[in-house]
């Protein structure tokens, strides 16, 4: 079974990482990470990142088609290649994975419309516009697409993926081997709990201050083709 990782500038580095520790204890289970160019590409930190080492081109088919979010997202969308992509991988994939607002990207390919799903609570709104039925669940199947809520969500949303696939044992097990047990100092159940004005902060920083961050900060590593 292949998983295809979707990669582009300025993905979120957890959204992507969350699923890969799932997904890769699959048994029988090659996973591929893929961008428009073989390279390292940057996370949204601009201090870490994934090397793709296979192209979009490269890449005919897959069982899993898994795109993460970030705030590199707003210019994956202006990619013609990348929603091309997610256009044709689909039509093979079994499942297709949307994390955070990644699923922006699943509603650019036109897949998403009368679709229920899930995804990053400041992105409810731009997904929704894409056709959607937008829930507050931390994530959601509807049919063959998997979506979740943000970041770490995509470890839930791929334990359940994996129960679905390779039985609960397995998804059980996996959850163990990665020591899946999260207990957070806070008590808040989901995002829409958290107060109104931590809301609003991160809703500020998402539109302004981590874009800005994106763009000035330099990557401090080699981003050499391969």
């Amino acid at each position: 079974m292949r998983v295809s990782i979707l990669l582009f500038d300025g993905f979120t580095a957890l959204d992507a990482i969350g699923g890969y520790a799932v997904l890769t204890w699959l048994p029988n289970t090659e996973v591929v990470f893929v961008a428009e160019t073989k390279s390292v590409i940057a996370d949204d930190v601009r201090r870490g990142g994934f090397m793709a080492y296979q192209s979009l081109s490269e890449i005919t088919e897959t069982d899993i088609l898994y795109v993460p979010g970030g705030p590199g997202v707003e210019q994956a969308l202006k990619s013609n290649a990348i929603i091309d992509f997610v256009k044709r991988l689909h039509k093979t994939s079994k499942w297709t994975v949307g994390i955070c607002n990644g699923v922006e990207i699943l509603g650019a390919a036109g897949i998403l419309t009368d679709k229920t799903v899930a995804t990053n609570f400041t992105a409810r709104d731009r997904v929704a516009a894409y056709g959607a039925n937008v829930v507050t669940s931390r994530y959601h199947r509807d049919g063959d697409i998997i979506t979740s809520g943000g970041v770490s969500a995509s470890i839930d949303a791929m334990l359940f993926l994996a129960r679905l696939i390779a039985g609960e044992e397995i998804a059980k097990t996996i959850q163990l081997g990665i020591e899946y047990y999260p207990s957070p100092p806070f008590s808040y159940a989901s995002p829409d709990d958290v107060p109104g004005d931590i809301q609003d902060l991160i809703r500020f920083a998402e539109a302004n201050t981590v874009k800005e961050r994106m763009k000035s900060a330099e990557v401090p590593f080699p981003q050499i083709l391969i």
